[in-house]
């Protein structure tokens, strides 16, 4: 309990500080499109959340972000098993996942944008931000189970789904945690970004461009915040999910 408290106060405690001094400055500064106090945004945030425009703003931006994650850890899933099983598969992957990763996100949005619409573009590009560290945590996971455990299992036939269920999974979980709390964060930040860029009609781009472009600070940093509490709390839910899962198979 003590533990727990103390964790917690180690979280809290250094948040105070930095909004004492975010709400120190803004008052030094006294300029409501330099910088709000945090008073001001968070009564901002309740006034947005009082229309239908905001939840239809996150409806349709987490609508396309999640359908990227989903198919991105599917495909990774995919990709990942066939690079175990096979070199040709790994060595062809390779270049693709490096050049995803290193690709600046600008680029990849204004690529893509050639060949889909500004409304689905958050969808790809959540994708491609996502589906190289699934893959590669993934894969981690797969290979790095422990070969003295397959051996034997193999010695004593234990089928394909004891293998899957009692070995693969408890190794690939950890890895596919980190993966997933490394990868939400980008996905949301690469995902909005596409949108401020692309600007479709009815999403939280759309929102942050009319913000900065009318210098609607408190709005800017109200819609920043939401964005914020959104990634952290898809994070928390597919974790949850996650465990709940392994913890459902484990007893059954």
């Amino acid at each position: 309990m003590k533990t727990t408290t103390s964790s917690k106060l180690r979280i809290i405690i250094p948040v105070i500080i930095y909004l004492i001094i975010w709400e120190a400055l803004a008052i030094y500064i006294d300029s409501r499109v330099l910088l709000v106090s945090p008073v001001k945004v968070i009564v901002r945030l309740f006034e947005l959340a009082s229309t239908w425009s905001f939840f239809s703003s996150i409806l349709f931006s987490l609508e396309r972000i999640f359908l990227g994650l989903i198919i991105a850890i599917i495909t990774a899933f995919i990709t990942a098993i066939l690079s175990a099983r096979s070199r040709i598969v790994k060595d062809m992957l390779e270049p693709i996942i490096m050049v995803m990763k290193a690709t600046p996100v600008a680029s990849i949005v204004i690529l893509v944008l050639i060949w889909v619409s500004s409304r689905n573009l958050s969808v790809v590009i959540s994708f491609m931000m996502v589906f190289p560290v699934m893959h590669t945590s993934i894969y981690e996971g797969i290979t790095n189970v422990d070969r003295k455990l397959l051996e034997m299992a193999k010695v004593y036939s234990v089928s394909l789904r004891k293998k899957i269920r009692y070995l693969y999974i408890p190794e690939i979980a950890s890895y596919f945690e980190s993966g997933i709390t490394i990868s939400l964060g980008l996905c949301f930040k690469s995902g909005i970004a596409a949108e401020v860029i692309a600007i479709p009609d009815g999403s939280i781009g759309e929102k942050l461009y009319e913000a900065k472009l009318y210098l609607a600070t408190s709005d800017l940093f109200a819609w920043t915040l939401t964005i914020i509490l959104l990634a952290k709390g898809f994070e928390r839910f597919l974790l949850f999910l996650t465990r709940c899962l392994l913890t459902h198979m484990e007893v059954s």
